[in-house]
């Protein structure tokens, strides 16, 4: 019985003087060094400039795919739907903005290839230069966000930014495109939003109407109309319609 306890102990035994031996031992720690220091050649410092223009690009990134791209529209319309119906968190947030974005990753497919076909690529085979990537880059942006844009709302910001009359599309400045465009798309989801909600008013005038007749005045007609609309919603398709109709907008 002795001898199987010390065999059991010199385990434990060795165990206990490997945690010493640690423990005596300072555990290293990573260290994270930022600071300006002396380049030894320009390209050091250009190759500096780029990452931080970079990192900035970066963290305007969602700014950028709100401002240019067709995700205002379709996250205004899907929030449209969602208060039509009055189902209130149904679909929650998080799923109207994932929805939103993969339909924007869908409509705008076609002007990301043409981006990544003609100024990606070339820049990337050191065919062309930073700045010729970028001039190309901005082209397929501007023609599809003029291809949406009203010419009322692009006259508004011409004439507020105090610019010369401009001769053709070429001469106004992408600045005063983007503000434009983004009027001209919450304009357009009110449009859809206005369309949305009339079906489902009918629904609620109808069954307010039904209540009030029958004397029940004290139900609240948004909990008997709520899975009218629902029903009338599914049956009629609603979600590919409106899908379908968002992604045809665009065309």
């Amino acid at each position: 019985m002795t001898k199987r306890i010390c065999f059991l102990a010199v385990p434990a035994l060795v165990v206990l003087l490997s945690a010493t031996a640690l423990a005596a031992e300072p555990l290293p720690f990573p260290s994270l060094n930022i600071g300006v220091g002396t380049a030894s050649k320009p390209g050091d410092v250009a190759m500096t400039i780029q990452i931080f223009l970079l990192l900035t690009v970066l963290s305007l990134a969602p700014g950028l795919l709100i401002m240019t791209t067709s995700f205002t529209r379709i996250s205004v319309v899907l929030s449209f739907v969602r208060t039509a119906l009055g189902t209130q968190q149904a679909p929650s947030n998080q799923v109207i903005l994932a929805l939103s974005m993969f339909l924007t990753f869908f409509i705008m497919s076609p002007v990301w290839q043409q981006i990544n076909k003609e100024a990606y690529q070339p820049w990337k085979a050191q065919q062309i230069t930073q700045d010729q990537a970028m001039e190309r880059a901005v082209k397929p942006v501007r023609k599809f966000m003029l291809s949406q844009v009203r010419e009322k709302d692009l006259g508004l910001f011409v004439s507020l930014s105090k610019l010369p009359r401009p001769k053709n599309a070429d001469d106004i400045p992408t600045l005063t495109i983007i503000p434009a465009f983004m009027i001209s798309e919450l304009r357009t989801a009110f449009q859809i939003g206005f369309l949305i909600y009339i079906p489902f008013i009918v629904v609620d005038m109808v069954v307010a109407s039904v209540l009030m007749s029958m004397g029940m005045m004290m139900l609240p007609p948004v909990m008997i109309s709520l899975p009218f609309k629902i029903l009338l919603f599914v049956l009629v398709d609603g979600w590919g319609l409106v899908i379908g109709s968002l992604v045809k907008s665009f065309g």
